[in-house]
């Protein structure tokens, strides 16, 4: 069952008691109202619409936000849930390429009613809007899913050596794209495609429920997209890509590798005030695997993500690789709560990868009931063949973190780097976190250099240096390449 958010579970009373000592009691408590009251407001716009559509048989109107606009309908499109209508999304879509730029381009209307359809490519210039209470479905039968080449950064597959499926809503080469509604859902219909990759029926790898490609000016806003067969929204090679006001589903439990948002050699992106929760990373920053990420050179950089709340029962909240051969660079990731999750903030990457992660900024980061909150790994040996450089070693250096706080964490950090990939320049400032496992080495860490400003809690590792408040050196570690990770707590 698809988990809600849990206005019940963030333990209120726990969170009270654990800063009510703190100045910064009301800033948090504030933030939390503030975004469990965004998607509120998401919930109450999907309960009205239907309250509306029950009493008087009418649905909110669509707006016009192209100069021209189109019905679905129009082309023999049937919301009935059994009618396959995949040629009408393509002789709608077909109509709208045909305007080009003039005027602006146009806008397909999807009403309410449940729209079975196989996949589609969109075009350029276009607005895809989902009314309140529409609904499309991807097929179920993956015979009628396209196969593409494998991605150029990824080499033979994901999953499978040779082609992919492609995506239920696809585009490439594409300006000017904009996905948006009255919170209408895209759903993949995951259930039958994750029951044949655990059974190991399937010959190719999964394909995302929306992937667009080699694109520009992207935006998706006030939609629900839930149940992908594979990763959620997999923006690839794009610049400028918005997504906003989204909610992303799928069980947080046996539905693998439901990432929800994943920037793959992506750059100029906005993720903000969205509510994930997936059976994967909620987000994964991407840009290529091993020697294939490493040739295709396209880095992910210049990304904000703020004003999420995310829960990852399987993997992280947000994760950063672990393909990153062409380099991540230049994120920030801000106000962000994290909740009863398996991993909160991971970095993770390996021998084989090279590339780089820098100049990663988290802030305002609050945890509830999380396993392990702030992780770095150098050792997912996890490769697409056995022709990977061992000598391709990845840089990570410049990371911060301040204003990390939450309760009911086990294990608050576990950074480990190692002799050939060690972790450089990581700063903590303004960090207090209520531990539910009272063991000595709980701040764990390996092969790092970098510096605690301030008093934190729980008290850090001793590899890391000593700052007072005002930035003055109180202590230089001589332990930087100690090791006292344990990845049985």
């Amino acid at each position: 069952m698809v988990e809600t958010l849990p206005v019940g579970r963030f333990q209120f009373k726990k969170l009270v008691a654990a800063f009510l000592s703190s100045y910064r009691t009301l800033f948090i408590l504030l933030w939390i109202v503030a975004f469990g009251s965004v998607f509120i407001w998401q919930r109450k716009i999907i309960g009205a619409g239907i309250s509306v559509s029950v009493k008087t048989g009418l649905s909110r109107p669509m707006p016009k936000m192209r100069p021209f606009a189109f019905n679905l309908t129009d082309f023999g499109g049937v919301g009935d849930g059994k009618t396959l209508n995949t040629a009408a999304f393509e002789r709608a879509i077909l109509a709208i390429s045909k305007l080009g730029k003039r005027g602006g381009g146009g806008q397909l209307n999807v009403p309410p009613g449940k729209w079975l359809t196989a996949p589609f490519n969109l075009t350029s210039h276009m607005t895809l809007f989902l009314a309140e209470d529409a609904e499309i479905l991807g097929i179920q039968d993956e015979k009628q899913w396209p196969l593409m080449p494998p991605l150029p950064s990824y080499g033979y597959g994901r999953e499978h050596h040779g082609p992919r499926y492609g995506s239920l809503i696809h585009g490439q080469n594409l300006k000017d794209v904009v996905i948006t509604g009255d919170n209408g859902t895209i759903n993949g219909q995951g259930q039958s495609w994750w029951k044949k990759f655990r059974q190991k029926l399937l010959n190719h790898t999964r394909g995302p429920l929306m992937q667009i490609m080699w694109s520009s000016d992207i935006v998706i806003a006030n939609i629900t997209l839930r149940d992908s067969p594979f990763w959620t929204f997999h923006p690839y090679d794009c610049k400028n890509v918005t997504v906003r006001n989204v909610t992303i589903l799928s069980p947080v439990r046996e539905a693998p590798n439901t990432d929800g948002i994943d920037p793959d050699s992506c750059e100029d992106v906005v993720i903000e005030d969205c509510y994930i929760s997936v059976g994967d990373d909620a987000i994964a920053i991407k840009s290529g695997w091993d020697q294939y990420g490493i040739a295709y050179a396209r880095p992910s950089r210049n990304i904000l993500i703020r004003n999420l709340i995310v829960r990852s029962m399987v993997s992280a909240g947000i994760s950063i690789g672990s393909e990153m051969s062409g380099g991540v660079s230049d994120v920030t990731i801000e106000n962000l709560l994290v909740w009863s999750s398996r991993r909160a903030v991971r970095i993770k990457t390996a021998t084989g990868r090279g590339g780089y992660v820098r100049h990663i900024t988290y802030r305002n980061i609050t945890f509830d009931n999380v396993r392990v909150g702030i992780v770095i790994k150098t050792d997912y040996n996890e490769h697409p063949d056995d022709d990977f450089d061992p000598k391709a070693l990845p840089i990570v250096k410049d990371i911060s973190f301040t204003g990390i706080h939450g309760q009911g964490v086990r294990v608050p950090v576990r950074i480990h780097g190692s002799e050939d990939i060690p972790i450089r320049n990581v700063t903590f400032r303004d960090m207090s976190v209520g531990l539910t496992y009272k063991k000595k080495h709980i701040f764990q860490c390996a092969f790092i250099q970098g510096r605690v400003i301030g008093t934190i809690f729980p008290a850090p590792c001793e590899n890391l240096d000593r700052y007072n408040e005002e930035g003055q050196l109180v202590k230089r570690s001589t332990a930087q390449n100690i090791t006292d990770i344990d990845y049985d707590i």
